[in-house]
């Protein structure tokens, strides 16, 4: 694992980056860097688009920060596991939270599923995105998770390739190790993990669950847990069985 610079700032930017390169700032991203971060010109920033790896760049500008030139790349593009995370939504708050510890935990796309207990019908892609941004800028990720619109349980399943392993987190089922039980399983074409609502899945969705291919019935301990808990229960098991934390 490359050294990471934690005390440098880090901002996303949606432009090309290359050496050389210069790097419009606007009127948000200039407020922040003046006014939150208290960077002037002649100062330097981390800078990063989730394609092009993370550069090293030099603010520009007179009374603001105007302009980002673009120097020395710092971290090669990396990729995130083939690791979906598909959750019934919550209330902003929470749902903030959950989104942010989702890409935390390495998570390469975000789907709101719409079940029938689920809290909440109506979700703010935009606000999803902007916390997957402030998470990937504060945790050093490069990589940005993909935010998928809204979508019927119903869809969802009839959406994804059979081949990825859907891993079914369910309050109901017997509680055994989930450890042992996702070492055992096969996952080489991707994973989906799914969390349902705090009011769980009714009986006629956990029926159609169970009649995916490849799926996997887990259980996260003898405990309930909040859904925005499950979220970064459920992502620990799995990245530490079947994903990118084994080679850490």
């Amino acid at each position: 694992m490359p050294e990471l610079d934690f005390r440098s700032p880090r901002l996303f930017v949606d432009a090309r980056l290359s050496a050389g390169a210069t790097v419009e700032l606007d009127r948000n991203q200039s407020n922040y860097l003046g006014n939150v971060l208290r960077l002037a010109a002649g100062d330097t920033v981390l800078v990063f688009n989730g394609r092009d790896g993370e550069w090293q760049a030099g603010i520009s500008g007179r009374k603001r920060a105007d302009t980002l030139a673009i120097t020395t790349q710092s971290r090669a593009q990396d990729r995130l596991p083939d690791i979906t995370y598909a959750f019934a939504p919550l209330k902003h708050a929470r749902l903030d939270y959950m989104v942010q510890k989702a890409v935390e935990m390495g998570a390469a796309k975000l789907v709101p599923v719409l079940t029938r207990f689920t809290q909440v019908s109506r979700v703010n892609g935009d606000r999803m995105r902007a916390n997957v941004i402030e998470a990937a800028e504060q945790c050093g990720i490069i990589s940005l998770a993909e935010v998928a619109d809204p979508v019927s349980l119903d869809k969802f399943l009839t959406g994804r390739a059979p081949s990825r392993l859907l891993v079914f987190c369910d309050e109901a089922a017997e509680v055994a190790s989930p450890v042992q039980a996702l070492q055992t399983a096969a996952a080489s074409g991707g994973i989906d993990v799914l969390i349902g609502p705090e009011g769980g899945f009714a009986e006629e969705e956990r029926a159609l669950l169970l009649r995916q291919p490849s799926i996997l019935r887990l259980a996260l301990g003898p405990r309930i847990l909040r859904a925005d808990t499950a979220a970064v229960a459920a992502l620990a098991l799995v990245q530490a069985a079947l994903g990118d934390w084994r080679g850490a």
